[in-house]
């Protein structure tokens, strides 16, 4: 599949029938995006709490069917904002996860020094720009520039790149107003997600894999369903840029509306099964 604007996609609650019959039998599994998807962007993400009527079509979904979510937040953060019991967590983009069972799985932890040294250059480069925010992770360092003069941008990207100068083992990422340092490895939301499958006993023929993301970094686990899966990507500022998402949803209270749809027909399939064995 080749990818497509996101202006150009077509609304995954409209066409909610037509995934229905393209599961044939088979059943959904769910991996979500926290901001931007479960929640709007906000100039504080400490602000961006979850409704409750989410985190309720959630738990509902989490009794029918497998649920993820899969964050740049940190593990014990976004864990903490979607406060829901049993099912997976995956932070700093899949690089701290876990699983349902609560046993915790990390990578790149050889990398914690490099990040703290990166993270105290920051600090000594960009002492005290207005409208900047630099926020450690455990397995990253984020500089959220959402509230900055925009004429600021690139000096403020220059900053970054000279923190990286000399440091090994990291690598520069953006997002949505957002410049961050991680691991250099091969792992991101993707790559996080098939490991899941695999781990959860999810990478079967009779399991179809959604994935739910609004930004930049989400495209990596779009890519990586791309072919057996189904990619919605929720609509934000930029709807020109290019996605790998099939479908899309116009923001969080539609994805809210998707989660309580898709755990109601799968709650029903339930109950004609139980019915019908009866």
């Amino acid at each position: 599949m080749t990818a497509s604007s996101i202006a150009g996609l077509p609304s995954a609650l409209e066409r909610f029938e037509e995934i229905e019959r393209s599961l044939a039998g088979r059943e959904p599994a769910l991996f979500l995006d926290y901001d931007g998807t479960l929640t709007p962007i906000v100039r504080d993400p400490a602000e961006a709490t979850l409704p409750e009527e989410t985190r309720e079509a959630i738990r509902r979904l989490r009794d029918v069917v497998a649920v993820a979510v899969i964050s740049g937040r940190d593990l014990d953060d976004v864990r903490a904002m979607v406060e829901v019991d049993g099912i997976a967590y995956a932070g700093s983009h899949g690089f701290d996860i876990l699983d349902p069972s609560g046993e915790r799985h990390a990578r790149g932890e050889e990398h914690v020094p490099a990040l703290d040294e990166a993270q105290e250059r920051l600090h000594r480069l960009l002492p005290s720009l207005p409208g900047l925010w630099i926020e450690r992770k455990r397995f990253a360092v984020a500089l959220h520039f959402r509230e900055a003069d925009p004429d600021r941008v690139g000096p403020i990207e220059a900053a970054v790149d000279r923190a990286l100068e000399g440091v090994e083992g990291l690598r520069k990422t953006g997002g949505k107003k957002i410049f961050e340092l991680r691991p250099d490895m091969e792992w991101d939301k993707g790559r996080a997600l098939l490991w899941l499958l695999e781990v959860l006993g999810l990478d079967r023929d009779d399991v179809v894999p959604f994935y739910l993301g609004d930004d930049l970094t989400d495209e990596d686990a779009f890519e990586a369903i791309e072919e057996e899966g189904v990619g919605i990507v929720v609509q934000g500022e930029d709807r020109e840029r290019a996605t790998r998402a099939r479908y899309a949803l116009a923001d969080p209270d539609a994805v809210r509306r998707f989660l309580e749809r898709i755990a109601r027909e799968r709650s029903d399939e339930g109950g004609a099964d139980t019915e019908g064995g009866g």
